[in-house]
């Protein structure tokens, strides 16, 4: 499902289930040690889908530790990002310079009052005329669902949180992408700092899910040069 949101050179795996007889390795394993069997389902279910994206890659299997912040941490010279939720885990993985934010979430309302918590006021004027025009989506989720992989394309590249109000989306409802605006000072990104983050959105099997992918460009291939 994620892969439809992704360029061609993140290469991504997901399941809608958590397959029985998954194995972690051994150091993975100690991050769980006392985990309820909830956690332990989702993390378990998110380092098959790491694993199998790394295959698809070509990049031999690695344990998938975790940063002070929780954050993946990956083997050398790829990037990517986790994501689970009720009845789904993924996992998008790249080699390359840059970072990758992805998010799932269940298509419902979120619970009264998160909206404000973690909404700018012009957010809320798009949410309800996003209900308003388009129907069918659980626009509140979205905009959830979007900062969180603004969050994960972000601390790669700054190591330092961001908070909810820190990025301003804005969300396009027919070409299904959105923009986040940040209203900190960004990380440097190639030779430059990053206003912001562009990405791309999807519904279907009962989910919204929201990625963001920012890679450096491929070196141009010289003329007779070797491919």
């Amino acid at each position: 499902m994620i892969e439809h949101i992704l360029p061609a050179t993140v290469k991504a795996y997901d399941t809608f289930d958590d397959p029985p007889g998954t194995m972690l390795f051994p150091e993975e394993e100690r991050l769980i040690t006392r985990a309820v069997e909830k956690r332990r389902r989702e993390f378990t279910t998110a380092r098959l889908c790491a694993r199998k994206a790394m295959e698809r890659l070509g990049v031999a299997p690695v344990p998938v530790l975790s940063g002070l912040r929780g954050e993946p941490l990956w083997p050398q010279g790829v990037i990517g990002s986790i994501t689970h939720c009720a009845g789904y885990r993924a996992a998008a993985l790249a080699q390359a310079a840059g970072t990758i934010g992805i998010d799932a979430e269940p298509n419902e309302p979120l619970a009264e009052g998160v909206v404000e918590a973690i909404s700018l006021p012009q957010e809320r004027d798009m949410l309800r005329g996003l209900a308003a025009e388009h129907p069918g989506v659980s626009w509140d989720r979205l905009l959830f669902c979007a900062k969180e992989s603004v969050y994960k394309a972000w601390f790669p590249l700054a190591k330092r949180w961001l908070d909810f109000q820190d990025a301003a989306i804005t969300v396009d409802p027919v070409r299904r992408t959105f923009t986040a605006h940040l209203l900190v000072v960004g990380p440097s990104w190639q030779g430059r700092r990053l206003g912001g983050f562009t990405g791309r959105w999807m519904t279907g099997n009962g989910l919204i899910v929201t990625a963001i992918a920012v890679l450096a460009p491929r070196p141009a291939v010289q003329s007779g040069q070797a491919r």
